[in-house]
């Protein structure tokens, strides 16, 4: 029987079995396929003929669960002295395949849920952005008596005209279209600070 011998992927003991989509790779149980499904799907070619007889077949794993991503923001804590970098989770939509942005996980800087965005897509003097910042806040803050946002108050110098309350979380798109997150980093403050200063 041809196949009897193929080494399996993971471990290269001989094997007869193979992954039941693609019939290229070679698994000698299902453990070691689910072990390897990670790297394999990438390369996991469905093919629409019938195996040849003598071959034992391993079912594919389902398809996984969409990953959450992981960006660095910028986070304005109220009662910090000054900005930090922490890292928010993002989850992907089913309408992210679509282009939409996938929703950022945030109830553990807003623990009430209540959260409203601002889109930031001008700097320093009206200039256009490249890389939209997205502005996280909470719109209650000021009405429950939150004390002012230290890290603000002092990255505008106490001259905005706005008294910020409550967090703040900066995340930055990936681009004009607004479809995804990515990293942001210090070169954003500038833009940040202007920001804050001109906000009514």
């Amino acid at each position: 029987m041809q196949g009897i011998n193929q080494a399996c992927t993971l471990c290269g003991n001989p094997t007869s079995m193979w992954c039941s989509r693609c019939q290229s790779a070679w698994y000698c149980c299902p453990e070691h396929l689910q072990s390897d499904w990670p790297r394999h799907r990438r390369e996991c070619v469905s093919v629409s003929h019938n195996p040849p007889t003598g071959y034992n077949m391993i079912a594919t794993p389902p398809p996984a669960e969409p990953q959450y991503i992981t960006v660095t923001a910028i986070l304005f804590a109220p009662e910090a002295d000054r900005w930090t970098t922490t890292q928010v989770h993002c989850r992907p939509t089913a309408r992210s395949a679509h282009g939409a942005c996938p929703v950022p996980v945030l109830q553990m800087y807003f623990p009430d849920g209540i959260t409203e965005g601002i889109v930031l897509t001008q700097g320093l003097n009206g200039e256009n952005l490249r890389f939209p910042l997205h502005l996280w806040y909470s719109p209650t803050a000021l009405q429950r008596n939150t004390p002012v946002n230290r890290s603000i108050y002092n990255i505008t110098c106490g001259s905005a005209s706005k008294a910020w309350c409550g967090p703040v979380v900066v995340l930055k798109f990936n681009g004009s279209r607004r479809q995804g997150y990515t990293d942001a980093s210090p070169n954003d403050l500038p833009a940040l600070s202007a920001y804050f200063l001109a906000y009514k």
